[in-house]
């Protein structure tokens, strides 16, 4: 997709305060002096066998990326791919799941569009708004920032384990809380903090998010290994093999981009859905946010940009 995207025309036009240039979390446009429009859209497979719950986790997922621009979500369009056949009860169980977390974060469900297909696929298209100048991207981490992440890591390894049938139940459960988290507490514990760089840490897993914010904002983000926090039963299932393919494809993909190696390599590269924020701060502001959110924890630093966009700190492999 990099290279497809770096292929395509491109249009100036100065109300786009944000487009697809940096592989930032949505679009920014500016509408006036004081309002801009933050559009994002996300759907995927479900993850979850519990209907209600993967109907949540979609929209949870597809509202961070307007949660880390800085915006607040106004409205939400779903994106449906059902089967004709399928089961109606199942049905309403998934849309009524993602319409209670729409509801949740403040946000009016306005409508969607559904195509009939075998594969199940739901999510939503978010439209929220930001004051222009207010916008956080993923391009402005400052050398010696800190680096703060709001959710523990590991919800594609917990997910793989609970196909395999080697999860127990609680980590399960703990991994499903964590994906039904709204970002919207997160996102408002920043509130009146300087935040230089955001993104939310997804499909990429951290490196790949942090690989982003270090080439957008032209500096290395230095990740304390031992800093990071996992799921429960998360380092204990990547161990015993239950990694998912797309944590390959990030190894493939963005490994050239990280410096060192660690003995958790499974679990920074590893797909999340519906993950945290990773906020790049001054280190006064990192404290406060560490402070006003009880799940954030600072996991590295930001410095001079070195030979590549990421680098490794301790529990080296």
């Amino acid at each position: 997709m990099d290279h497809v995207l770096s292929r395509l025309p491109r249009w100036r036009d100065d109300n786009v305060l944000v487009g697809f240039e940096t592989s930032d979390d949505a679009g920014v446009y500016k509408l006036t002096e004081e309002c801009a429009l933050v559009q994002t859209v996300d759907f995927f497979t479900p993850i979850v066998d519990d209907p209600h719950a993967f109907g949540g986790i979609a929209a949870a997922n597809a509202l961070s990326d307007v949660y880390a621009m800085g915006g607040r979500p106004l409205t939400a369009m779903a994106v449906l791919a059902y089967p004709a056949s399928g089961d109606l009860e199942v049905l309403e169980k998934l849309m009524r799941g993602g319409a209670e977390k729409i509801h949740e974060a403040g946000c009016s469900l306005v409508g969607g569009h559904s195509i009939n297909e075998e594969d199940v696929k739901f999510g939503y298209s978010v439209t929220g708004t930001v004051h222009p100048g207010k916008v956080w991207t993923n391009a402005g981490a400052r050398v010696g920032d800190v680096l703060v992440l709001t959710k523990a890591l590991g919800t594609g390894v917990i997910g793989t384990a609970v196909k395999r049938g080697m999860a127990e139940e609680a980590d399960a459960r703990a991994a499903e809380e964590s994906m039904l988290q709204l970002n919207k507490g997160a996102a408002e514990a920043m509130a009146g903090l300087e935040v230089h760089g955001c993104t939310d840490v997804t499909g990429f897993g951290l490196l790949g998010h942090a690989r982003e914010m270090g080439l957008a904002s032209g500096v290395t983000l230095e990740i304390d290994v031992e800093a990071v926090r996992f799921l429960p039963g998360a380092e204990r299932y990547a161990a015993m093999g239950a990694v998912p393919g797309g944590t390959r494809n990030n190894q493939e993909f963005i490994g050239e981009c990280v410096e060192g190696r660690s003995a958790v390599d499974d679990l920074l590269y590893d797909p999340q859905t519906s993950g945290g924020l990773l906020a790049a701060l001054g280190k006064h502001d990192a404290a406060v946010l560490v402070e006003r959110c009880g799940s954030a924890f600072v996991v590295g630093s930001v410095v001079e940009k070195g030979r590549r966009p990421v680098r490794l700190e301790g529990r080296k492999r």
